[in-house]
This record gives structure tokens, C-alpha cells and sequence, in this order.
């Protein structure tokens, strides 16, 4: 206030009423001395207080909802019913600087503003979805609102005509929970907000979930006594089993399909994997959350595979497939390599991949299956012949091989030199096709006791079979000649060729695994030699 007061203000002091000033955050700034006349409170103890400070805690609510009428704690430590109508002084955006009004005794007020402060309350009961109530020992509610009667069929007389009518209501299964929370509120020592669920039966017979928002308020000289907000929940309980229901389903689902389930949230980059995930890399556990995805994965996927599966589910979060499939070598728990095929599908939001999901599956255990695009056998069957043909050649010799032996076999890996040129020039429609040709050549290159095999990516495997070292290097030749001549599609002419790895049978390797490795390892440094031919050599 100014320090010399204005001719209005000079009346406010005079004034025999109290006038009461806060600002917009219930700080009070100004009161006229009628204040200490009425409450007791000096003037100067009051002033850059909060106004709440001398409301009853119950009240607080409802005078910050704009109720004018509240209990207001004086000097002498009794609270009494007060009516505050306070004006708001807004500024040009409404936003409210100031509050002002008049503090009067409710014993003051006439009849008629009760009942208009009545009315109001009972409004406000009517716009809220649910049941407002209050209850006392021994006497049962005392207030009921009147959506008791359309939530549960019953009329507020019936209800506040017997003192145990609730507890007649509650569904048997909950009763017993429901009452302990009850006489606990009944028996308070203080004051505490606290929340119930149950169900209820309604006059119709029908089961209504509720969950009930409730308050025991314990003030000295009186009994206790309970407010609370009963809501119907139903649908949302339902919605609840449901869900319940359909995560069992899924889980029952997900243990018939044997396969590892994994979610992987993009945003926080936090992977979930199940328990059957970890099974099949033979990893100590029940299935694990990982704070960085990516780092544990990396960890378990052979080094040499690692573009090949970024590539894979980096074209799905371009855009550039509707979903990601691909097979990898992955370390097991045990040292081994076991091939596993890793698939799922991402979430976008607003264009942008939030989050992605799927499964991993043995690849061993899968069994037999085809590539869609080439329509050739996968790696499941390739696998499959190659350990059979590995147990034939040891049953028949457990020595080293010699010639004529119907039972030796070669194995060859390769993939297409400039693959991901030809991609990046004229795109994976070009590619696609590309693989679908290499795929024909292949078969026409090779007997009909071989198998051709699309591994992965522009990667295919070749099992010769009763065929011994110098004819598995010849047939490898005569495969790279069908693979180098130009190919015709569409309109384009696409030359490559292919850099070719080749292991034969030996003793020394002695599981798929070992003859994989092997002719990879041949592939790989054959793309640094003229011929692009590469044979292993097994050491002595």
C-alpha cells in the first residue's frame, strides 16, 4: 500500500467489516484492522502470509475451486464458518494479479446465501462421473450425491436408510479386503487420504467394478468420519483382463513357437529379451534388459557378419522393406558359432522408428527352408546336407581321403564382386533381379546330385558331392566363367563376377561349422587374387 493512504483507502481502515487483499498466488497483502477485530490475528502476523494458511486443511479445495463459504482457524485456535466472496483483478490476458473481498461470520450471512452456496455445491456434484459420499460409524452415509441411484439402481434413501447397506453391497470375493481398509479408517488417529477397488452388486444384479477415491477425517470431540468418490471402472477392468488374457495367449504362443522374443525401444536404445532368447545362445539367465541394445548384440554376432545384419535392419528403418529378416553366425554360451535367423518389424512414429520387435530363431532347429526371392534352398538345408555328408565321408574312411572315394565333397562360398555397386546405381529392384539370374547360372553350373544354396545377402554356397579336389577346383572354375558374362535386365547390362572360396572334404574339419569357416575364410582372400579363385589349404 502507498504510504500515505488515498481518501478510499482511508475508508477501508474505517470499515467495520474485514477486507481481505492476496495476490494471485493466495499471498495476503492487504487487511484493514477489522481483521484482528474479527479472527483475532494481528494485522502485521497476517500480512505476506498465505490466506490458506488460516483455511481448515478440508477447506482448502473448496475455497481454491472459487466455494466462498469455508472454516477459518482464529486466534483462540477454533475454526468458524467464514464466507469470503472474493473479486479477481485480471490483466489484458486474463491471467489474475489480485483478489479482494469482504470476510464475514456465516452467522451473519441470511438464509439466503446458504442456500445459494447449497445449490451451487449440488451443481458441481452433478457434473462429476461418479458418486460423492460421506459416512460416520453407526450412522452410515450421511451423504450420498444423486448418481448413486444411475451408476447403481439404488435410491439415496434406500441407501442411507440402513447404516450397513455398502457392506451388503460389496461383492463376497472383496468383502473381507474391503472391510479391513473400512475399520482401519473407522479407527484412524489422524487424518490420511487412502483408495479402495472392489466390486459392487448393483439392484440389477449386475457386477460393477469400482474404485473408490476416499478421505478419513478425524477432528477432535466427533466420531470419525469418511468422504470419498466412487467411480465406475468396469471397462477399464475389463480392458485390464483382457489384455491379461492376450498376453497369456502370447505367451503360451511364443513358448509353442520356440523362438527367442526380443523388444528393443529406439529412443533409449533399452533391449528386452526373453528367457527362450537366451536359451539358444546358450546364455546363463532368464532373459535379461539391456540399457544399450546394439552393444549387446555386437557382443554376440560373429565380427564378419556385422554389416551384413546392420545392413539388413537399417533398409527396414529407411523405409526400403516392410520388414527385416536375416541370418547370422552367433556366439554361443558354449565358444561354438550357431547359426541363428534374426527377424522383426519397426514402430514409426511421425515417420521415425520408435521402437522394433521380433524374434530369433536356431537355425538348426528350424529346419529345411527356401529363399523367396532366389528360390533356392536356405542355409537350414544347406546345413542339414553338408552334416550328413560330413557323417558319410567319416563313417567311410576315419583316414585321409583318396581318390575315387564316392564319399568326398567340396564346399564353396561366394559372393558377387560390386553387388552393392550395382544396388546403389540402379537399386535393389536391380539387385533383386541380379541375385535371381546368379541364382539360374548357378544351377545350370552344377550336377544334379549338387546343391546351391542363397546364404544370405549376394552370399551362396555350393556343395559338390563325390567329387574329389582337382574336379571340385575345375567345377569352381567353370562357375566363375557362367558368373562373369554380362547380364541383361531391363534395359541395363550389369557385369560382375564372384569371388569364390573352395574347402574339400578332409578328417581334420570335422563339423559344418569347421568347412563354413573354412571356405569363408578362402572367399575372403580370394577377392585379393587374380583369379577369384581361392582353395583352402588344412595344415598338416
Amino acid at each position: 500500500m502507498p504510504a500515505h493512504p488515498t481518501p478510499s483507502a482511508h475508508l477501508l481502515q474505517l470499515l467495520p467489516d474485514a477486507v481481505v487483499q492476496t495476490d494471485a498466488l493466495w499471498t495476503v497483502t492487504y487487511l484493514n484492522p477489522a481483521w484482528q477485530r474479527l479472527t483475532g490475528h494481528a494485522v502485521d502476523d497476517a500480512l505476506g502470509r498465505s490466506l490458506l494458511d488460516f483455511v481448515h486443511p478440508d477447506d482448502n479445495p473448496t475455497l481454491r475451486s472459487g466455494m466462498p463459504v469455508f472454516r477459518l482457524r482464529f486466534a483462540d485456535g477454533d475454526y468458524r464458518w467464514m464466507r469470503l466472496q472474493l473479486q479477481p483483478e485480471t490483466d489484458a490476458a486474463d491471467r489474475v494479479l489480485s483478489r479482494q473481498g469482504v470476510l464475514l461470520e456465516v452467522a451473519d450471512v441470511t438464509e439466503q446465501v446458504l442456500v445459494e452456496v447449497r445449490q451451487r455445491f449440488l451443481r458441481l456434484l452433478e457434473t462429476i462421473d461418479g458418486v460423492v459420499w460421506e459416512a460416520e460409524r453407526g450412522v452410515g452415509n450421511t451423504f450420498l450425491s444423486p448418481q448413486v441411484e444411475r451408476l447403481f439402481g439404488f435410491t439415496v434413501e434406500e441407501w442411507r436408510a440402513d447404516p450397513g447397506f455398502w457392506r451388503s453391497r460389496v461383492h463376497p470375493d472383496d468383502l473381507q479386503a474391503a472391510l479391513v481398509i473400512d475399520d482401519a479408517a473407522y479407527n484412524a488417529t489422524h487424518s490420511y487420504a487412502y483408495e479402495m477397488s472392489y466390486r459392487l452388486i448393483a439392484r440389477s444384479g449386475d457386477v460393477v467394478w469400482v474404485r473408490d477415491l476416499c478421505r478419513t477425517v478425524v477432528e477432535p470431540g466427533r466420531p470419525n468420519r469418511m468422504i470419498g468418490l466412487m467411480i465406475d471402472v468396469t471397462r477399464q477392468k475389463a480392458a485390464e483382463l483382457e489384455l491379461l488374457r492376450s498376453d497369456e495367449r502370447y505367451a503360451l504362443a511364443t513358448r509353442g513357437s520356440n523362438d527367442g522374443i526380443w523388444d528393443w525401444d529406439l529412443r533409449t536404445g533399452v533391449l528386452h529379451v526373453s528367457a527362450r532368447f537366451y536359451a539358444i545362445l546358450g546364455l546363463a539367465g532368464t532373459g535379461d534388459v539391456h540399457a544399450d541394445g546394439w552393444q549387446f548384440l555386437q557382443q554376440l554376432i560373429d565380427p564378419d557378419d556385422h554389416a551384413r545384419v546392420q545392413s539388413a535392419y537399417r533398409r527396414h528403418l529407411s523405409g526400403e522393406s516392410p520388414n527385416f529378416s536375416v541370418d547370422f553366425r552367433a556366439w554361443h554360451g558354449s565358444g561354438r558359432l550357431v547359426w541363428v535367423n534374426w527377424r522383426g518389424v519397426a514402430q514409426f512414429e511421425d515417420g521415425i522408428a520408435v521402437r522394433m520387435a521380433g524374434s530369433l530363431s536356431d537355425l538348426a532347429e528350424r529346419g529345411s527352408s527356401y529363399d523367396a526371392l532366389t528360390n533356392l534352398p536356405g542355409r537350414p538345408l544347406f546345413r542339414d546336407r553338408l552334416e550328413h555328408a560330413i557323417a558319410l565321408h567319416r563313417k567311410a574312411g576315419e583316414g585321409a581321403s583318396v581318390a575315387g572315394d564316392p564319399t568326398m565333397f567340396a564346399v564353396l562360398m561366394l559372393d558377387l564382386d560390386g553387388f552393392k555397386l550395382v544396388n546403389d546405381t540402379w537399386g535393389h529392384h536391380v539387385g533383386d533381379q541380379l541375385l535371381q539370374q546368379v541364382a539360374r547360372r548357378l544351377e545350370s553350373s552344377v550336377r544334379a546330385v549338387d546343391l546351391v544354396a542363397r546364404m544370405s545377402g549376394d552370399e551362396f554356397n555350393v556343395l559338390l558331392e563325390s567329387v574329389g579336389p582337382v574336379d571340385a577346383a575345375e567345377r569352381a572354375r567353370q562357375i566363375a566363367a557362367a558368373l562373369s558374362a554380362p547380364y541383361r535386365i531391363g534395359t541395363h547390362t550389369v557385369l560382375t563376377g564372384a569371388s569364390i572360396g573352395l574347402v574339400s572334404s578332409h578328417p581334420q574339419l570335422r563339423t559344418s561349422d569347421d568347412y563354413l569357416r573354412a571356405a569363408d575364410a578362402a572367399m575372403y582372400e580370394a577377392k585379393s587374387l587374380p583369379s577369384g579363385l581361392s582353395v583352402f589349404a588344412v595344415e598338416a
